[in-house]
């Protein structure tokens, strides 16, 4: 899969906060199978859910990424126009 696909599938999901996220960590984490890295995906409440991936040897010191999927709705927002 080239890297065009991938992140033009990454923009098809509707990342909105208040909805689920659990097909988007789906994808993440077959893209991430197929490349050879253990993850493991943790259930949250209403359609949400985490993802843990492990790459490199276990038994020494590493680094930890930490991000997040979704955006915030701008139904609600005070604003008009870009500042």
């Amino acid at each position: 899969m080239q890297c065009r696909d991938i992140l033009t599938r990454l923009l098809a999901f509707d990342t909105v906060s208040s909805k689920p996220n659990v097909d988007l960590m789906q994808y993440v984490q077959d893209l991430l199978t197929a490349a050879g890295v253990a993850s493991v995906l943790i259930p949250g409440i209403g359609g949400k859910a985490n993802l843990y991936a492990t790459v490199g040897p276990a038994d020494v010191g590493g680094v930890m990424l930490s991000g997040h999927t979704d955006v915030v709705p701008v139904e609600g927002q005070a604003w008009t126009k870009p500042a």
